[in-house]
């Protein structure tokens, strides 16, 4: 009898807070842009889009109608699972609570999902520092909300002891359904304050923190993006890609589109043997909900 194979969920991060065109010109930055991006992620096997929003100059924002345009777009578009990031947008004064934005706001395209960072980082970016307050009763609050709107968060962590938070004193208040899905935030020690590098060390130890029951996945930044996702993949992980993380293909050549990441990523997952997950086998994994 043969084995059932395992479905590998792709993620791909369309374009981030900080670089931009500068750094690739191919990254997405407008609405009709970061939707074309997802719909050519969806034919190249991504099951979801990891999403931020810029405004009309390039620069991040937490404009709930920027991210209601997007979201609107890529579903006129396909069935890809919409992730929208709630970091604070990187502009000077940008505070935790500003990226939760979308949540509050009326009238708005909602997305599927939504990260929520769990850890207590500095960032240090060109030149300023800025702290981002991701305390246990901002994530407790944020969860409920995104539970009331039917959302299912995606926990970021940047450390080890950030899963210690989520397991012992966010789940148990009853704001996160199961499955829980962790993403692993590799490669930010540089330029983060509390951020883990990336080895397999560091990628072992941290996988063992999750609960049985939960999900996992990796984002790892520039160079370490294609050995983490791909180590993850034969841990038992989920993988994410895209020019949020890394603009190269391979040393020295940018990639042409996150289309390009992605199937390299959904090569390699059916060349070891995994299936990858469609936009509809992850809503059933991830066990999403239906919003009315």
């Amino acid at each position: 009898m043969s084995k059932k194979k395992r479905k590998i969920i792709v993620t791909a991060a369309l374009t981030g807070a900080f670089q931009g065109k500068e750094a690739n010109p191919n990254l997405p930055e407008q609405p009709d842009e970061i939707a074309q991006a997802a719909y050519e992620c969806y034919n190249a096997g991504a099951a979801i889009v990891h999403l931020h929003a810029r405004d009309k100059e390039g620069i991040s924002s937490n404009d709930p109608k920027i991210y209601s345009e997007i979201n609107s777009q890529i579903k006129a578009k396909c069935s890809i699972i919409t992730q929208n990031s709630t970091a604070p947008a990187n502009r000077p004064g940008s505070a935790a609570e500003d990226g939760m934005a979308l949540l509050y706001a009326e009238d708005v395209f909602l997305p599927d999902m939504c990260s929520l960072d769990c850890s207590l980082i500095a960032t240090s970016w060109k030149d300023r520092t800025f702290i981002y307050e991701w305390t246990r009763d901002f994530l407790i609050k944020s969860a409920q909300r995104m539970k009331e709107l039917s959302i299912k968060p995606e926990l970021e962590v940047f450390n080890p002891t950030s899963i210690e938070d989520v397991v012992k004193y966010v789940y148990p208040q009853g704001v996160l359904d199961d499955p829980i899905s962790f993403s692993f935030v590799m490669g930010m020690d540089k330029v983060s304050q509390g951020a883990m590098e990336f080895t397999i060390e560091n990628l072992m130890h941290i996988i063992s923190k999750v609960p049985g029951d939960s999900l996992y996945g990796t984002m790892a930044i520039g160079a370490n993006q294609l050995p983490a996702t791909v180590f993850t993949m034969l841990a038992g992980g989920n993988v994410r890609v895209g020019f949020e993380d890394n603009v190269y293909y391979r040393k020295g050549e940018l990639a042409t589109s996150n289309a390009q990441l992605v199937e390299r990523i959904v090569n390699l997952a059916h060349e070891f043997g995994f299936e990858v997950a469609t936009p509809e086998e992850a809503r059933q994994i991830l066990k999403l909900s239906q919003r009315a």
